[in-house]
């Protein structure tokens, strides 16, 4: 703890004090977020939130909330009596909290998620952890349609409570008038990380044409230096000197007390996708094999020694602080920081570009793949097939459902899923007689009797095995949303346009055309009757202009039933 912040205790919160001229600033962090849900309770610390801050309405005030990984923060800009004010009626929300608001919030949150942006690296959580625990982010708030108001009072009582929770005040002074009386509840530790993959670095393709990158390695200032150095690279290599992408990065964020995550991203128009895959691979490889600059090491450790000479340090620091004393992560004094920025070394940065390296998870744009950088695929199937009654497709007669006493399984010529009951962390329930089954792992199966010849009736084994706190019921989906069996024809191919239509009809009549005449033609010059003589070259040519009005006919029908009249 740096020596201008000092800790003391609010209604039994642990609190960090530093001073800071102007406004005063204050934020309540709370040890719980979205990887503490499940898949089936997704969205419920994003739901308290909301509705704890619902009864300040709108007003001058600068405060908001904001629901992460790993934690929960209310913060608040103004007058110490504003502050008071805001501080106050959060933790009285909590205790109390506008149940009868309920359906409206989770209808503002739905609203909300609707209209924000994924971003690019929104699925590198789900394909890495699976749909549990840190994967949960890549999820939409799927618990919103099953939390009760009994479950939103239990979550609130049992996260947001003192022991659970740092305070944070850009004063020197703990405000007269603070109430911040909570629950007692215990500090909740940072959820154990999963992992689906079987071994790294590993890929999978994307659909969104960008590149990203990301690797989990041990909290250190190195690390942090690299993340800078590795996004200068990128910038230089892939923007200035090759021209491929706009936007070519990299960040570094802490996942909990011992490990970070570092992810790098490039974008580019798509027939500028392979050179980009090629130019980030080759960009990471060089730092592997240790071609550093020393001169970009001293820049973006010289960039960070500048956050140093901002007046109220210790007062921007406090968010940081209070994060780093909720997660039970010691943040090192000004001056033990400031010594190891200037300890790290070209080498340093080479060893924590191996660990990169050696963890990679990375997005690639299409079917380009990247083995042949040494990187392995990502399961996106099971290695177990289970057994069960077989329910094959409407349409595609070698892909079919096999519904057991173990769990669902789905196979097909090219991939096979598998999702037992027992690792099921949602399943998504239709009125309709759709179900959705996704595993812990992240895999998933739709179980929809539109298009397996499956009876609603005949779902009863799987509705009866998942776990109740697993299900989830769906609102109903108007009959377009219902998935419905692909049609017989290729729907990717163009209806017929009538040019088509008439230039078909067209070589038809010639067609019909020559081919009387040549006909009729024939039997004259080859009838002794009509002629002594007949004309061999007259009766070639007829046939000759048959064929080629066969010719066309024959090319505008194929054309057709290819997709490309018109």
């Amino acid at each position: 703890m740096t020596e201008d912040i000092r800790e003391t205790e609010v209604d039994g919160i642990r609190t960090l004090l530093a001073h800071r001229s102007g406004p005063v600033s204050a934020g309540l962090f709370f040890r719980v977020g979205s990887a503490d849900e499940t898949l089936a309770t997704r969205g419920i610390t994003h739901l308290v939130e909301h509705l704890a801050l619902h009864r300040h309405g709108v007003g001058d005030l600068h405060y908001n909330g904001a629901t992460a990984g790993t934690f929960t923060h209310f913060h608040v800009t103004g007058d110490t009596s504003e502050v008071v004010e805001y501080l106050n009626g959060v933790c009285a929300a909590l205790r109390d909290l506008p149940l009868e608001r309920l359906e409206t919030e989770k209808e503002i949150l739905r609203t909300e998620a609707a209209g924000r942006s994924s971003g690019p690296g929104y699925d590198m959580p789900l394909w890495r952890y699976g749909a549990q625990g840190y994967g949960l982010p890549s999820y939409q708030e799927l618990g919103l349609y099953r939390i009760d108001a009994t479950a939103v009072r239990d979550w609130a009582a049992t996260r947001f409570t003192r022991e659970n929770a740092v305070l944070w005040i850009t004063s020197d002074t703990v405000p007269d008038g603070l109430d911040l009386n909570l629950p007692s509840g215990p500090w909740q530790p940072l959820p154990a990380p999963t992992s689906t993959l079987p071994r790294t670095p590993a890929y999978f393709e994307g659909d969104d044409g960008v590149v990203v990158l990301d690797a989990v390695v041990p909290r250190s200032t190195a690390a942090s230096l690299f993340a800078d150095v590795f996004g200068k690279a990128l910038f230089r290599d892939l923007r200035q000197e090759g021209g491929y992408s706009y936007a070519a990065e990299c960040d570094y964020s802490p996942r909990d007390a011992e490990f970070a995550t570092i992810t790098a991203l490039a974008d580019s128009l798509p027939r500028k996708q392979d050179a980009v895959v090629g130019g980030f691979i080759d960009t990471l490889a060089a730092l592997r094999a240790g071609r550093i600059e020393q001169s970009d090491l001293d820049a973006v450790r010289s960039a960070r020694l500048k956050a140093y000479e901002i007046p109220d340090l210790a007062a921007a620091k406090l968010p940081s602080q209070a994060l780093g004393v909720l997660t039970g992560h010691p943040v090192p004094g000004d001056d033990e920081h400031i010594a190891e920025l200037h300890a790290v070394t070209v080498e340093d940065l080479h060893d924590v570009a191996r660990k990169v390296w050696d963890n990679a998870l990375l997005k690639v744009p299409g079917h380009r793949g990247a083995d042949w950088a040494g990187f392995h695929e990502a399961p996106g199937g099971s290695t177990e097939l289970l057994t069960g009654r077989r329910y094959a497709h409407r349409t595609h007669s070698d892909a079919a459902l096999l519904i057991g006493r173990e769990g669902v399984s789905l196979t097909s010529p090219h991939n096979q899923v598998s999702v037992r009951y027992s690792e099921c962390a949602a399943m998504l329930a239709y009125a309709d007689g759709g179900r959705r089954l996704i595993a812990e792992d992240g895999l998933s199966i739709s179980v929809e009797p539109t298009l397996y010849h499956v009876f609603p009736a005949e779902l009863a084994p799987i509705d009866a095995a998942v776990a109740p706190h697993s299900v989830i019921p769906m609102p109903a989906r108007s009959p377009d949303r219902i998935p419905q069996p692909a049609p017989l024809r290729d729907p990717a191919r163009p209806t017929p346009s009538r040019k088509s239509t008439a230039a078909l009809w067209l070589f038809a009549a010639l067609a019909l055309f020559w081919g009387l005449v040549a006909v009729v033609g024939t039997a004259d010059e080859f009838d002794p009757a009509v002629t002594a003589s007949p004309d061999r070259v007259y009766v070639a040519l007829l046939w000759i202009l048959e064929s080629g009005a066969l010719f066309l006919l024959g090319r505008t029908w194929y054309r057709r039933r290819q997709g490309h009249g018109g």
